[in-house]
């Protein structure tokens, strides 16, 4: 392990010991305190570093500027502060495996890792990788972005190396609706264009994202006794699961791949008075994405007209947009500016249209246009998400290239 290597690894041991998962359906940005902890601890190593124009605001998005001393554009980078709540231990505990030979890796509560079981490990053999042990995601999403650019500008400052003004954006609750974006004071990040270290493999790079929205039906039955329910009862989960019924099952996200969106029913929850669904709507094209909206309102409307005696409410909201539609000839410099730092590191480049969304994907909207590259690490939201430290440095040389754009 070399020194870059030991250093990301103590930075991200560091961060991830502050347990800073976000919490779905918290009105307040953080959703959690953990992250204003993180965002604080930041702040202070930030200072120590000799950065100026360092803000924690109340919604706890922290920002900075390392000034520059040369003549160059002034760029930016969003890292979340958050990981996310997939219903495991808030509590990071990873597993480092040096010169990894391809063995078992056991985990806590009889979970196991394997080649077989993941078979993408089978191209990180001799390298050192961090696990999780089985509790909790490993959180490099976000925490390995957070690591590479708190070493990158340590490194740039070590080392006199020449740059531009750089702005840092460390956002709060990108989890649960890319919340802490929508709060960044954007006058506080007064940037040419940005980037977020977002997505996995070695290589990857995004500028095309899912147009996202989130559809609410809330839906008002009529309670009575079983004794005496009929024609009177109207029971309002099974109003909801209609619905479900309703929508087309091969728009579901186990149906599609690629650029095919979805419309994802990710909860359901009710009781003899009153249910409430939550919809997911994704798509990258923008036409075919306001065209999942309507067949849910559609459906909706047929189930009010199945089921008159209750009251069924829709809400739906538009989350992000697609990055590409930002994109245009004045800002496209931050895409070949991506890639031109991958090839001068002897990266191969793999763009994809990324089956999600980011900070950038909200930002973009505002006139920031921001692409994505990678952290190196893989299986985001799972216990067996894991980091080689390897990849990690690759996305650290990029973001090196890319902050003192000797391109």
């Amino acid at each position: 392990m070399n020194k870059n290597q030991t250093n990301l690894l103590n930075r991200f041991l560091k961060y991830s010991s502050i347990p800073s998962q976000s919490k779905e359906g918290v009105a307040e940005v953080p959703s959690t305190l953990g992250q204003f902890i993180l965002a604080k601890e930041l702040k202070k190593e930030l200072e120590e570093m000799g950065l100026d124009s360092i803000n924690l605001s109340s919604y706890g998005v922290l920002t900075a500027r390392l000034k520059g001393n040369g003549d160059y554009p002034k760029i930016g980078w969003i890292c979340h502060l958050d990981t996310a709540d997939i219903s495991l231990s808030e509590v990071v505990h990873p597993i480092l495996v040096e010169n990894y030979q391809g063995e078992e890796i056991k985990q806590k509560n009889g979970k196991r890792i394997t080649t077989e079981t993941n078979p993408e490990l089978k191209k990180h053999i001799g390298k050192d990788i961090l696990f999780s042990d089985g509790t909790s995601v490993l959180g490099a999403d976000d925490k390995a972005a957070i690591s590479i650019v708190m070493e990158a500008i340590s490194i740039i400052m070590e080392n006199s190396l020449e740059h531009g003004d750089i702005y840092l954006a460390f956002t709060p609750d990108e989890e649960v609706g890319l919340k802490g974006a929508k709060a960044l004071d954007l006058s506080l990040f007064p940037v040419d264009w940005a980037y977020t270290i977002d997505c996995q493999e070695k290589g990857e790079v995004v500028w095309e994202t899912f147009n996202a929205g989130k559809a609410t039906v809330r839906i008002e039955g009529v309670s009575a006794h079983p004794m005496s329910s009929k024609g009177v009862l109207v029971n309002p989960i099974l109003v909801a699961t209609d619905i479900i019924s309703l929508l087309p099952e091969k728009q579901r996200p186990e149906k599609t791949e690629g650029k095919e969106g979805f419309i994802w029913v990710k909860g359901i929850k009710g009781d003899s008075s009153n249910a409430e669904l939550s919809i997911l709507i994704r798509d990258h094209d923008k036409e075919k994405y306001e065209e999942k909206k309507r067949v849910i309102e559609e459906a909706v409307k047929v189930a009010r007209s199945n089921n008159p005696r209750a009251k069924l409410t829709l809400e739906i909201e538009d989350t992000y947009s697609n990055l590409i539609e930002s994109m245009n000839d004045k800002n496209r410099i931050a895409v070949d500016n991506l890639k031109t730092a991958l090839k001068i590191n002897g990266i191969e480049e793999k763009p994809m249209a990324m089956r999600g969304g980011t900070d950038g994907s909200f930002i973009s909207t505002k006139g920031i246009f921001v692409p994505n590259y990678f952290t190196g690490a893989s299986n985001f939201h799972s216990t067996s998400e894991f980091w080689p430290l390897e990849d990690g440095e690759a996305s650290l040389k990029v973001t090196l290239s890319l902050m003192t754009q000797k391109l």
